[in-house]
Protein backbone atom coordinates (compact mmCIF):
# COMPACT_ATOMS: atom_id res chain seq x y z
CA UNK A 1 0.00 0.00 0.00
CA UNK A 2 1.35 3.45 -0.96
CA UNK A 3 1.57 6.18 1.65
CA UNK A 4 0.31 9.68 0.97
CA UNK A 5 2.92 11.82 -0.80
CA UNK A 6 1.40 14.97 -2.28
CA UNK A 7 2.46 18.61 -2.47
CA UNK A 8 1.10 21.86 -3.94
CA UNK A 9 3.28 24.95 -4.30
CA UNK A 10 2.74 28.27 -6.00
CA UNK A 11 5.47 30.72 -6.89
CA UNK A 12 7.68 32.08 -9.66
CA UNK A 13 10.46 30.51 -11.72
CA UNK A 14 13.93 31.45 -10.53
CA UNK A 15 15.52 30.87 -13.96
CA UNK A 16 14.58 29.59 -17.39
CA UNK A 17 13.70 25.87 -17.44
CA UNK A 18 16.15 23.21 -18.62
CA UNK A 19 14.59 20.79 -21.15
CA UNK A 20 16.52 17.67 -22.16
CA UNK A 21 16.01 14.08 -23.29
CA UNK A 22 17.07 10.91 -21.50
CA UNK A 23 19.07 8.24 -23.40
CA UNK A 24 15.75 6.38 -23.82
CA UNK A 25 14.23 9.41 -25.56
CA UNK A 26 11.99 10.60 -22.69
CA UNK A 27 11.79 14.35 -22.21
CA UNK A 28 12.49 15.84 -18.79
CA UNK A 29 12.22 19.51 -17.83
CA UNK A 30 13.76 20.90 -14.65
CA UNK A 31 13.12 24.29 -13.10
CA UNK A 32 13.23 26.01 -9.71
CA UNK A 33 10.32 27.81 -8.08
CA UNK A 34 10.61 30.48 -5.38
CA UNK A 35 7.75 30.80 -2.90
CA UNK A 36 7.18 33.64 -0.45
CA UNK A 37 5.78 33.45 3.06
CA UNK A 38 4.95 36.57 5.03
CA UNK A 39 4.57 36.60 8.81
CA UNK A 40 4.53 39.05 11.71
CA UNK A 41 7.34 39.22 14.22
CA UNK A 42 7.71 41.98 16.80
CA UNK A 43 5.16 44.18 14.97
CA UNK A 44 7.10 43.89 11.73
CA UNK A 45 6.21 41.98 8.59
CA UNK A 46 8.91 39.47 7.74
CA UNK A 47 9.41 37.69 4.42
CA UNK A 48 10.69 34.13 4.11
CA UNK A 49 11.66 32.84 0.65
CA UNK A 50 11.94 29.12 -0.10
CA UNK A 51 13.28 27.55 -3.29
CA UNK A 52 12.08 24.22 -4.69
CA UNK A 53 13.48 22.15 -7.56
CA UNK A 54 10.76 20.75 -9.84
CA UNK A 55 10.98 18.04 -12.49
CA UNK A 56 8.40 17.26 -15.19
CA UNK A 57 8.31 14.38 -17.67
CA UNK A 58 7.05 13.55 -21.19
CA UNK A 59 4.45 15.87 -22.75
CA UNK A 60 4.23 18.02 -19.61
CA UNK A 61 8.03 18.49 -19.79
CA UNK A 62 7.80 19.55 -23.45
CA UNK A 63 5.06 22.09 -22.69
CA UNK A 64 6.89 23.51 -19.66
CA UNK A 65 10.09 23.85 -21.69
CA UNK A 66 8.25 25.78 -24.39
CA UNK A 67 6.00 28.02 -22.25
CA UNK A 68 7.88 28.78 -19.04
CA UNK A 69 10.42 31.57 -18.63
CA UNK A 70 12.20 33.09 -15.65
CA UNK A 71 9.76 35.03 -13.46
CA UNK A 72 6.63 33.27 -14.73
CA UNK A 73 4.17 32.27 -12.02
CA UNK A 74 3.17 28.62 -11.66
CA UNK A 75 1.14 26.34 -9.44
CA UNK A 76 2.69 22.87 -9.20
CA UNK A 77 0.90 19.75 -7.98
CA UNK A 78 3.02 16.67 -7.54
CA UNK A 79 4.93 14.43 -5.20
CA UNK A 80 8.20 14.63 -3.32
CA UNK A 81 11.09 12.43 -4.42
CA UNK A 82 14.38 11.94 -2.62
CA UNK A 83 17.46 11.11 -4.69
CA UNK A 84 20.37 9.50 -2.83
CA UNK A 85 23.94 8.91 -4.01
CA UNK A 86 27.49 8.62 -2.76
CA UNK A 87 29.82 11.57 -3.24
CA UNK A 88 33.53 11.31 -4.11
CA UNK A 89 34.39 10.67 -0.46
CA UNK A 90 31.91 7.81 -0.10
CA UNK A 91 29.51 9.90 1.97
CA UNK A 92 25.80 9.32 1.26
CA UNK A 93 24.10 12.57 0.25
CA UNK A 94 20.53 13.26 -0.79
CA UNK A 95 18.34 15.88 -2.38
CA UNK A 96 14.56 16.25 -2.29
CA UNK A 97 12.73 17.54 -5.37
CA UNK A 98 9.16 17.81 -6.59
CA UNK A 99 8.06 15.56 -9.44
CA UNK A 100 5.17 17.49 -10.99
CA UNK A 101 2.05 15.73 -12.17
CA UNK A 102 0.15 18.94 -12.98
CA UNK A 103 1.37 22.49 -13.70
CA UNK A 104 -0.80 25.58 -14.07
CA UNK A 105 0.73 28.60 -15.79
CA UNK A 106 -0.18 31.94 -14.22
CA UNK A 107 -1.09 34.84 -16.54
CA UNK A 108 1.81 36.94 -17.72
CA UNK A 109 1.76 40.21 -15.75
CA UNK A 110 0.98 43.42 -17.65
CA UNK A 111 3.88 45.52 -18.84
CA UNK A 112 4.25 49.30 -18.79
CA UNK A 113 2.45 50.93 -21.74
CA UNK A 114 0.86 47.49 -22.40
CA UNK A 115 3.90 46.50 -24.46
CA UNK A 116 5.50 43.15 -23.81
CA UNK A 117 8.87 42.07 -25.16
CA UNK A 118 8.63 40.32 -28.55
CA UNK A 119 9.20 36.82 -27.12
CA UNK A 120 6.33 37.26 -24.65
CA UNK A 121 3.92 38.65 -27.27
CA UNK A 122 4.33 35.47 -29.36
CA UNK A 123 3.85 33.14 -26.40
CA UNK A 124 0.55 31.33 -25.90
CA UNK A 125 -0.77 31.27 -22.38
CA UNK A 126 -1.90 27.82 -21.29
CA UNK A 127 -3.83 27.60 -18.05
CA UNK A 128 -3.65 23.91 -17.27
CA UNK A 129 -1.54 21.08 -18.63
CA UNK A 130 -2.02 17.42 -17.76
Amino acid sequence: MNNLNSIIIEGNLVRDPNLKSTPNGHQVCSFSVATNRFYRQNDQTEKEVSYFDVETWSKLAQTCGEVLKKGRGVRVVGRLKQDRWEDQNGKVVSKVKIVAEHVEFKPIPPFKNNEAPAEVQKEEVAETVF
